[in-house]
């Protein structure tokens, strides 16, 4: 591997690090090779890899093990201490292992650990770091967090980037574009091109000039959204009025969410929350069928633009579902058969009448760790004209849920289903 000359210099650099970037720059590559290195050639050291999210912490754990087993496979324990999903034993009796941080960090309290690997830290909750930070007390520890940025507040803004004791590392993804070799190189700046063209200049100086930006806002304050997270999930289904909202997500990208909501009287709970990774149309269908066919869903929302429309169309051929399906694709739309009368139904439209439901107490959400933080990368800024514009890179859950809850919470729904 061909390595780029910041990531040469984070593997010679000691101590305290904070390796900022924007997207697809290969900081978690560079990360998993520093953290591997340190284990194989380093005996008796604790290594802990952190993050925000189960699979967030697994996708940087996979890639640390595949280093490992690609340049010192005989490094690694096997028989009853091969390794496992969140645990590496070497044989030089250091052990490097993954865990998901949940809301609070109560799940990882307990270890002493030589050097902490936050994945994606600026999402990691202010609780979590009054957790983990004393496992380095004794051992003279060090932190080698990584990050995307998301605004000029937070612990890794204030503890970190801020911080002497922590060299910066300040990566933008057009700085690595123009250093990459072609094709990768014109794939890679033709791509950003048009991301500059969707994105507006704040957002897209955060998510890949690896920007701290304050004038970017939080949609939806973490109080707010532990104060909503109030519903276990039931086994068994009550007799109710049920919502489906549904993102879709295409082959090999982003998952797909479905996101149940339970109505009896004014009272709405968020009863399941689905998520599936790397399906086809075809098993996304089936899958909202046989959800269909449990709870015999009132409506159901999905974005029918993009990949969604083929779902979409699907839907309108199976007779449980073809007069239950709604379009919410946030542009301007048909409400009727003759296009005599329009309406826009805009995604800021269902992000706020979630936000006004939750600070209303009108809806109760699942004590669910991926909700919980789909929603808090929910960001918003104002553009030139004074509109408002919401977007994120974790949302595809928070998808799914405005359109349930713009479902379930509209008693009269003037909407046309083709």
């Amino acid at each position: 591997m061909e390595l780029d000359d910041w990531q040469k210099e984070i593997l010679n650099t000691d101590g305290n690090i904070l390796v900022v970037t924007g997207r697809q720059v290969g900081k978690s590559t560079i990360i998993s090779i520093d953290a591997g290195e340190f284990a194989v050639k380093n005996p008796h050291k604790s290594v802990l890899v952190i993050s925000h999210t189960e699979r967030q912490a697994y996708l940087l754990f996979s890639k640390i093990y595949a280093y490992i087993f690609d340049n010192y496979k005989s490094s690694i324990k096997k028989g009853k201490d091969r390794p496992t999903k969140s645990e590496i034993k070497l044989i030089n009796g250091s052990v490097i292992r993954c865990l998901p941080t949940g809301l609070d960090g109560a799940g990882i309290r307990g270890y002493t650990v030589d050097r902490l690997y936050p994945d994606e830290a600026a999402y990691i909750p202010e609780e979590v770091w009054t957790a983990v930070t004393p496992m380095l007390a004794t051992t003279g520890g060090v932190i080698r967090a990584c990050t995307t940025p998301r605004g000029k507040d937070g612990y890794v803004y204030e503890k970190m980037a801020l911080n002497d004791k922590f060299k910066i590392f300040h990566i933008s993804t057009e700085e690595v574009a123009k250093k990459r070799k072609d094709p990768q190189k014109t794939w890679m700046l033709e791509y950003l091109e048009q991301e500059k063209n969707r994105m507006t200049k704040l957002q897209y100086a955060q998510e890949y000039l690896g920007e701290f930006i304050g004038a970017l806002g939080r949609l939806f304050p973490d109080e707010l959204i532990k104060k909503c997270m109030t519903e276990e999930r039931r086994g068994l289904i009550s007799i109710g009025c049920y919502f489906l909202g549904i993102d879709v997500a295409r082959m090999g990208g982003d998952e797909s969410t479905f996101e149940i909501l339970e109505k009896r009287g004014e009272t709405i709970k968020h009863v399941e929350n689905l998520v599936t990774t790397r399906a086809y149309l075809t098993e996304t269908t089936d899958m909202i069928l046989i959800l269909e066919e449990k709870y015999k869903f009132n409506k159901i929302g999905i974005d029918d633009g993009g990949m969604g429309v083929g779902v979409f169309d699907s839907l309108l051929r199976h007779d449980s579902t073809k007069s239950k399906i709604i379009a919410l694709n946030n542009a301007r739309r048909n409400l009727t058969r003759d296009e005599t009368r329009q309406k826009k139904l805009l995604k800021e439209d269902m992000y706020m009448n979630l936000v006004t439901m939750m600070e209303k107490g009108q809806i109760n959400l699942l004590k669910d760790t991926d909700l919980f933080y789909s929603l808090k990368s929910v960001q918003f800024e104002h553009d030139d004209k004074g509109v408002m514009k919401i977007f994120g890179n974790y949302t595809h859950i928070a998808e799914g849920l405005i359109r349930a809850a713009w479902l379930a919470n509209k008693k009269n729904l003037s909407i046309w289903c083709r």
